[in-house]
């Protein structure tokens, strides 16, 4: 009798915590195929970290193969579903074309950079998805400081040592936060620039830095990075960007070499491709993370508008803990289906939330005990060393190392402009320019 195929598109969060829940209840009864475009799976709350030159960015991907024994990894970006044939089409790393056949499908495919319709956004910005776009903004931060330190003009100067974010949540903040340090750990290294610190700028329509956090950790956030010297604007965006700057949308004319957009995601493209129902490009499920209509079919993740029923009428917010959840039950509904088990609603409880902000400051509230400074830093590391699926005491040891020796502030190169643009819908993979 032929074993049922499971294909699990995606191995973010939701994909690879389906992937590893079923190998546990398949118990190789059933042939269980990840498809994705890398071979590992990203920890993305550690790319800051990343960015400012902090860890490997080994540390931040977790081998497939490694941590998923029993299932078959096929590389490759899946660009077409036919939901009748029931069949996955993808391209692979070297253009080849591939199918795959499947009983059940779980699609996890997560999603790419949100783009907002503002002129030169999407050519002169660089998103935060992917260790391609962290390797080329810690590359980019430590160039224009070396640029800046060898250069005459000071309007140069100002403007290549000015670095704008727009978007402050989870990842702008971050971003901000590790930026200011890194750039202080650079000044020390050139003279001529200590006396000229470097400005950072934080941008955001809300009206508050971290909106969808309890306003405690907002509170925390803004305070650490004004107390670093940035220059934190809410109500404020970018109205234009060229090559050598940004005009905001309160008429300011801003020079700058660096738009590092945050503003959030969207969910993949493919999501629309399929023809099914979606809901702000999300698509649609019911309680049991099952595509109405197809059995066959469960999504899960930031592609899914998974039913909140803490705020009913609404779909769970795009995050990591409600991915890794999701794509919990949606293998366990899956193995319900084969008869291993129960089909079971989704329901989450809040755990709490954690912002690193560099050094020894961090901004948390586990199970809701508000924290911040030293506390919080503690909690934030060992909420992701529990959280990181492997890599665990090289993480670990880095940041030991950190605490001893100084940053290795090197730029690489391997990384450049324009392999890493914002509008893609592979943010994981660099662009290799025809």
């Amino acid at each position: 009798m032929r074993r049922p195929r499971i294909v699990i598109v995606g191995a973010g969060f939701a994909g690879f915590h389906a992937a590893r829940t079923l190998a546990r209840l398949a118990r190789g009864r059933a042939d269980l195929v990840v498809l994705n475009p890398t071979d590992y799976f990203l920890y993305m709350p550690l790319l800051p970290e990343v960015a400012g030159g902090l860890l490997d960015p080994r540390r931040v991907a977790v081998s497939l193969t490694g941590a998923l024994p029993g299932v078959r990894l096929v590389l490759g970006e899946a660009d077409g579903i036919d939901v009748d044939a029931r069949t996955v089409r993808y391209s692979d790393p070297e253009d080849g074309r591939g199918e795959l056949r499947y009983d059940r499908l779980v699609l996890a495919a997560g999603s790419v950079n949100k783009l907002l319709p503002i002129p030169g956004v999407a050519e002169n910005a660089h998103g935060f998805r992917g260790i391609p776009e962290a390797l080329y903004l810690r590359d980019h931060v430590i160039r224009q400081t070396e640029l800046a330190d060898a250069a005459d003009d000071p309007a140069e100067r100002a403007a290549r040592r000015t670095f704008v974010v727009v978007g402050a949540g989870y990842t702008g903040v971050e971003v901000t936060a590790h930026g200011v340090l890194l750039t202080a750990a650079l000044c020390r290294r050139h003279p001529r620039l200590r006396d000229d610190p470097p400005r950072w700028m934080l941008l955001d329509v809300a009206r508050r830095v971290l909106p969808e956090l309890d306003e405690r950790l907002s509170r925390t956030a803004d305070r650490v990075l004004r107390r670093r010297g940035v220059d934190v604007r809410m109500g404020t965006s970018v109205e234009t960007a060229t090559r050598d700057g940004v005009r905001l949308t309160d008429g300011r004319d801003v020079p700058t070499r660096s738009l590092i957009w945050c503003v959030g995601v969207r969910p993949d493209p493919l999501v629309e491709s399929l023809g099914l129902e979606t809901a702000r490009g999300r698509l649609v499920v019911d309680e049991y993370l099952n595509v109405p209509g197809h059995p066959e079919i469960f999504a899960c993740g930031d592609a899914a508008a998974v039913p909140d029923p803490n705020r009913p009428g609404e779909a769970t917010p795009m995050t990591a803990q409600h991915a890794v959840r999701q794509g919990r039950q949606a293998a366990r509904n899956v193995a319900a289906t084969y008869g291993t088990g129960v089909l079971r609603p989704y329901r989450h409880h809040e755990l709490g939330f954690a912002v690193d902000l560099g050094g020894a400051q961090a901004a948390a509230n586990p199970l809701g005990v508000a924290l911040s400074g030293p506390a919080a830093k503690v909690a934030t590391r060992g909420y992701h060393l529990l959280s990181l699926p492997g890599n665990r005491v090289r993480t670990a040891a880095d940041w030991a190392l950190n605490a001893v020796l100084p940053r290795q502030l090197v730029q690489l190169g391997l990384v450049r402009s324009p392999t890493v643009p914002l509008e893609t819908a592979a943010p994981e993979i660099p662009l290799i320019p025809h």
